[in-house]
């Protein structure tokens, strides 16, 4: 076993037992200064830079439950969102144990690979689009947009403290993602993209 692997293994124990530990009891008191712990056991305020990175994946994740609860989805859709739900919850323990890395550029690569097989069959964009078509698109595009702050709260949290450069792109690459199945979705529910229109002429070049 290479140590990455071993690192990664160790990460996820310390994450699992942690979270063992806090299910046995859903109310602690320990929060009520204003503080939360970390997966190293470290407290920190709850309005921290890490803390808020972590809320705003956990958005994200919960955002893409609730698209998931729609009907209609094609397989391929969920099946890849759901694995996508395990990924953004390996990252919120990774941001929980710093110094620890859960994602990998295996799985950014993943993406880009996915991205590239949804986005093939669809027409080429000459304008821009705006959020709607189908109810399902729709709640996709509040996903991608949720991701686009999720990777934003990343951002500020990496010029102050170590954030693994995976886990940005990966943040990065989802939300690509996450546009291209609005238009996939929409697509596969027989309805277009919903075409912005401007007093002046902008197009894709």
């Amino acid at each position: 076993m290479t140590n990455q692997a071993i690192s990664l293994s160790t990460a996820r124990f310390r994450f699992n037992a942690t979270v063992g530990n806090r299910l046995s009891k859903i109310y602690t008191r320990t929060g009520d200064d204003g503080s939360t712990g970390l997966s190293d056991g470290s407290r920190v305020s709850k309005d921290s830079l890490r803390v808020e990175a972590i809320g705003a994946v956990d958005e994200l994740n919960s955002q893409i439950g609730v698209l998931l609860a729609e009907a209609g989805l094609s397989e391929t859709i969920r099946g890849r969102l759901t694995e996508v739900r395990h990924e953004l919850f390996d990252l919120g323990g990774e941001l929980s144990l710093p110094s620890h890395a859960c994602i990998t550029e295996t799985q950014v690569t993943r993406l880009e690979n996915e991205l590239d097989q949804l986005n093939e069959p669809l027409p080429p964009l000459k304008e821009f689009i705006l959020p709607g078509g189908s109810r399902a698109a729709a709640l996709c595009h509040v996903a991608r947009a949720t991701c686009r702050r999720a990777e934003r709260r990343l951002v500020t949290l990496a010029q102050a403290e170590t954030v693994s450069p995976a886990s940005l792109h990966y943040l990065n690459r989802l939300s690509d993602l996450l546009f291209v199945m609005c238009r996939a979705i929409n697509r596969d529910a027989g309805q277009p993209d919903v075409l912005w229109r401007s007093r002046r002429a902008i197009t894709l070049r």
